[in-house]
């Protein structure tokens, strides 16, 4: 860019210039160039300030002109959002005229005529209210947990401090929480929805949960709730004193205000009507709070951004502008600080309310009632006409009872001087009329008395159930959505408390250090302790007692402990765990310890990493021991006490069975009963088929080694195999015998043979050496069978003698 100077534009002090041609200067950067005068620098083009940290103020780096631009296009919208919802408006101002919080004095048709209303909206509401606020906030705190994925020990102890950590917060340290959810409940009755606004409290550093009514959070047309409409407005009144606390935080941009203007709408107008209130008393300024996407001043990006923009309505005056995001959030999505409760859904984002439902049947209430009352009034101290000189004296004051008064007649009798008009006395068509209308308009409410009388006490558990189930249907969907919203406000809370209180407990926790407390609160979910599937108390102990029933018929496959335990907690009685121990309640403990339980009817629980081989062998030898038998078969409730011993003992089996199977497979186990997808499953029961075949055949060795150990020292057996051994040799004996008997037989032949040859040699003649050796020969063979049946006949005498042992021995024992 060229720039010119005009010499006639230099400081005389300069001295005399020539005749020379303009200097041409080029500036490549023109944002850099400042210019120097008498020490004062100006910067041509001056940068506009940005905000560097997240969470800063936008309006402190806004100029005025974009400010009030903000301001006045924001403002229109908002306009045409309380426009669009003018009809619900008028609705609503209607029904709290009928709603009866003062009494009317009525001049019309007379002085002093009935102003009483019917009391079917107030009946309706307060009833709502005070079902709710049992259901939803009970004595020992409105929040239980819920534990995501597997369940172990540690995260059953953190969800119990989570559970006590909340609780407390709610009931003692949040002092106006209770009283802000009945008056959320209340109004959630009458107009159809109510409104939460959950946020960090700097001043106290605790959370903030305000009540914030239906007509003060505004919604455009054709929003549907909350969470998902593209602009919400909150009109908020603060006091000039918390407006400049605000202000000395750094939270609202520090400027003057001035004066309050007065803004009222006509259901404030009405409400304070109702309660005996002043508004021009209120000078607090209109500070709308605008949640809104949009494009920022030199924070433009592809789309418009969530932001929060505070503006104070009476001179339009912006307060702040914050990001409405979380830092880490690539996705910059808005953040949630509302939560919405809905009576019953309608067409609009505002939900149906007592007002919207039976409102047309208070108003004829009302008509009929005042009719009825002054149709009494009438019948009771008619009025009429009289002759002009008739004179009562007193006339002003009615006759009180039992009184006479002086009167002066013109003429004739008083009769004669006095006609009273035929007023009539209640209609009874419209007293029937008035008790038809209330109850069409209690059961549409769905607060009529169910009819107790109409019910067979004989009649089945299961009948009174569905009775009660029909009649309380409606009731039941009302709290099934209050719970619902009451979870998304436990959730907000939950993260506030994570993530802006002190990163540690207050106090020292049951089972725990202080420290743990983020590390609990990122485990663990918290909802509400109502059951949106029982809206009282009678339908939930009718359930449990259609429970009870089923469990008589079957009990074996019934938690019984536990569904006592719960039918405990439903009425309320307190320390229904120490009156009804069960298993979930238990801790590891030694196996004397558990026998002793065993003894006393105590319940009992295996824990995973026990030694359980040592406490199957204690609680065997506990139902082993002949003293304690014999005390246990005198107790009538021996059958469950050992029928308790033999089911814990398979419990130990179970986790011992489930270590050799690790042990098998050298790594170990998922937990039990948790969750696996289909292939882990899959390949896991491979593996574990494989350890199982292995510790089978293993188990099978093993067996059998031991059996062929009892064996061998079973006394018995040894005498079996002692016998067998005898018989044995018996037959070893015979065998012998037979082969030496046949040996003698073959040398019998063989000497007959001898004979028959010597005696055919002595025929021939023999000669006397030869004769001699035969002889010789015959005498040796003769002594050698001799020998050999002695042997024999010794060795009989011995099998004889120990099998005639062995039998005196047998028969001893």
């Amino acid at each position: 860019m060229a720039t010119n100077f005009d010499p006639a534009m230099m400081p005389l002090d300069m001295g005399v210039m020539t005749e020379e041609p303009a200097l041409e200067i080029e500036i490549e950067d023109p944002e850099s160039v400042k210019i120097g005068i008498d020490g004062v620098e100006i910067d041509l083009m001056p940068e506009t300030p940005i905000a560097e940290e997240f969470d800063a103020n936008f309006a402190e780096f806004m100029d005025d002109g974009e400010l009030q631009t903000l301001a006045s296009d924001l403002i229109s919208l908002v306009d045409a959002d309380i426009n669009s919802r003018k009809d619900w408006t008028e609705m609503f101002v209607k029904g709290l005229e009928v709603l009866g919080m003062k009494y009317e004095e009525r001049t019309e048709p007379w002085n002093g005529a009935c102003g009483v209303y019917s009391p079917l909206l107030t009946e309706a509401a307060i009833r709502f209210q005070s079902e709710m606020i049992t259901e939803t906030f009970p004595a020992q705190g409105p929040v239980k947990t819920q534990i995501i994925g597997a369940i172990d020990r540690m995260k059953e102890e953190a969800a119990e401090r989570v559970r006590d950590d909340m609780n407390y917060m709610l009931t003692e340290r949040m002092i106006d929480y209770r009283s802000e959810h009945e008056r959320m409940l209340y109004s959630l009755g009458l107009s159809g929805a109510a409104f939460k606004k959950i946020y960090p409290n700097p001043s106290t550093e605790l959370p903030a949960a305000p009540f914030v009514p239906a007509e003060d959070l505004i919604m455009p047309y054709g929003a549907s709730n909350v969470y998902t409409a593209e602009r919400v407005t909150h009109v908020m009144r603060k006091t000039e004193n918390e407006i400049k606390k605000l202000q000395v935080a750094g939270f609202y941009r520090d400027v003057e205000l001035g004066e309050p203007v007065r803004f009222f709408t006509d259901i404030e107008k009405k409400k304070a009507e109702e309660q005996g209130y002043t508004l021009t008393d209120d000078d607090r300024y209109q500070v709308l709070e605008i949640h809104v996407d949009w494009d920022m001043p030199g924070y433009e990006d592809e789309v418009p951004l969530p932001y929060v923009v505070t503006v104070e309505r009476g001179t339009q005056t912006v307060l702040s502008v914050r990001r409405n995001w979380e830092e880490a959030d690539e996705k910059k999505l808005k953040r949630q600080h509302f939560v919405q409760y809905t009576y019953i859904p309608g067409f609009g984002a505002y939900g149906l309310g007592y007002i919207h439902l039976i409102g047309g049947y208070a108003r004829a209430g009302t008509s009929i009632i005042r009719q009825l009352v002054d149709a009494g009034t009438l019948s009771n101290l008619p009025g009429g006409l009289k002759s002009r000189g008739l004179r009562i004296k007193g006339d002003d004051t009615p006759i009180a009872p039992g009184e006479f008064r002086d009167v002066d007649i013109p003429s004739g009798s008083v009769r004669d001087n006095i006609m009273p008009l035929p007023y009539k006395e209640p209609s009874q068509v419209l007293s029937a009329l008035l008790q038809q209308i209330t109850e069409d308009g209690r059961r549409l409410a769905a607060i009529a008395d169910l009819k107790i009388s109409d019910m067979s006490a004989q009649a089945p558990v299961g009948t009174t159930l569905a009775i009660l189930e029909r009649q309380l249907k409606t009731m039941s969907a009302v709290q099934a959505r209050v719970h619902a919203a009451l979870r998304m406000e436990f959730k907000l809370l939950k993260g506030i408390i994570r993530d802006f209180l002190p990163t540690s407990y207050p106090y020292t926790p049951e089972g725990g250090d202080r420290s743990v407390k983020q590390a609990d609160y990122d485990v663990v979910e918290v909802i509400p302790v109502s059951d949106p599937n029982a809206a009282t108390m009678a339908q939930r102990i009718m359930q449990y007692q259609a429970a009870l029933q089923l469990a008589q018929g079957a009990p074996q496959i019934y938690d019984l402990p536990q569904l006592h335990r719960q039918m405990l907690e439903v009425l309320g009685i307190k320390n229904a765990e120490k009156l009804v121990p069960v298993e979930d309640d238990q801790k590891p403990r030694d196996p004397v310890s558990e026998n002793m339980s065993f003894l006393t009817g105590k319940p009992t629980k295996a824990f995973i990493y026990q030694d359980h081989q040592a406490h199957i062998t204690t609680h065997m030898s506990m139902m082993q021991d002949p003293m304690i038998m014999q005390m246990m078969g005198q107790n009538p409730m021996a059958q469950q006490m050992m029928g308790a011993v033999m089911a814990h003992i398979a419990e130990h089996m179970a986790f011992a069975y489930r270590q050799q199977i690790e042990q098998q497979l050298g790594v170990p186990m998922t937990a039990p009963d948790q969750e696996l997808d289909e292939q882990t499953e899959v390949q896991l029961s491979r593996l574990v088929a494989q350890a199982a075949q292995q510790l089978l055949q293993s188990n099978m060795g093993k067996a059998q080694q031991q059996q062929a150990q009892q064996q061998a020292q079973d006394p018995a057996l040894q005498m079996a195999q002692a016998e067998l051994q005898l018989k044995q040799a018996e037959m070893q004996r015979k065998a012998q015998n037979d082969q030496m008997d046949f040996q003698i037989a073959q040398q019998k032949l063989q000497l007959e043979a001898q004979r028959l040859q010597l005696e055919a040699q002595k025929n021939q003649g023999e000669d006397p050496r030869l004769k001699a050796m035969r002889a010789q020969q015959e005498l040796q063979q003769k002594e050698q069978i001799h020998q050999q049946k002695m042997r024999q006949q010794v060795q009989s005498d011995a099998i004889k003698t120990r099998q005639q042992m062995m039998r005196t021995q047998r028969n001893k024992e």
